[in-house]
């Protein structure tokens, strides 16, 4: 047990910062939202927003699906060309969504001799952590990260049910036990989203502020079908804005 533990303590320390930057709830959100600090495990689903993510969710496949063959294509031109670069063109990790573990799936950013291939093997996130490294990054990989085109397969996990359109962005397993042992409750109540109101956030000193998460959790709760259903396409018309601008790197 000691060794796991001082594994465990050399991964965290070893992480970029980027990586984790969600912020513990301070005095005035737990005041402000303890009727959902008081909720125990994951809610009820709204029956219309998951019958509209998984509808959005085929139609986004399929209009999609040009994209897909282009990356593809880009992935394997790339390859021929620069052996290192060569590999999957998808991977996935252990995440966690209303508290239950799934596999979280990705295009690939990372070049292969990058890749912890034993963690790799066990859906572990670290096995892909090198991306926040620019030298070990393809330059298919770098275009889908800056552009958040790597998310893109999340449409698969929406369509079977382990993530929402709209909801707190999904943690790899060790970053959510994290982030709830340091008080946080919102990816034990709600799935994981694509898009979440925290996202508009990325690039201003707000990022990681657990607050947007907690409104949104509180609409979830108070809002009608049509009105939960309205609130996410407003959120994800925000989003979009984020996505344009291309912050993901």
């Amino acid at each position: 047990m000691q060794a796991e533990g001082s594994t465990a303590g050399s991964l965290l320390r070893d992480e970029p910062k980027q990586a984790f930057h969600c912020r513990p709830p301070d005095d005035r959100l737990r005041e402000r939202y303890k009727h959902i600090f008081a909720l125990r495990g994951p809610l009820p689903e709204r029956k219309l927003k998951s019958a509209f993510d998984r509808t959005l969710a085929l139609i986004g496949l399929v209009l999609t699906s040009p994209i897909f063959a282009v990356l593809l294509l880009g992935y394997l031109v790339e390859g021929l060309f620069i052996r290192d670069n060569r590999g999957p063109p998808f991977v996935s990790y252990r995440a966690m969504s209303a508290g239950r573990e799934f596999p979280k799936y990705k295009f690939r950013t990372i070049k292969i001799g990058c890749v912890d291939q034993e963690a790799a093997r066990r859906g572990d996130w670290h096995a892909y952590a090198g991306e926040w490294t620019p030298a070990s990054l393809t330059y298919v990989g770098r275009f889908v990260k800056k552009t958040y085109l790597d998310e893109l397969p999340q449409l698969w996990n929406i369509l079977r049910g382990d993530m929402s359109f709209v909801g707190p962005r999904p943690l790899a397993t060790h970053h959510y036990q994290r982030d709830l042992a340091q008080g946080n409750v919102s990816r034990m109540l709600l799935k994981g989203g694509l898009v979440g109101q925290g996202q508009a956030l990325k690039g201003t000193a707000d990022l990681g502020s657990p607050e947007a998460e907690y409104d949104y959790i509180d609409q979830y709760l108070s809002l009608s079908a049509v009105g939960l259903l309205w609130h996410d396409i407003k959120i994800m018309g925000r989003s979009l804005k984020v996505v344009f601008e291309a912050k993901g790197l």
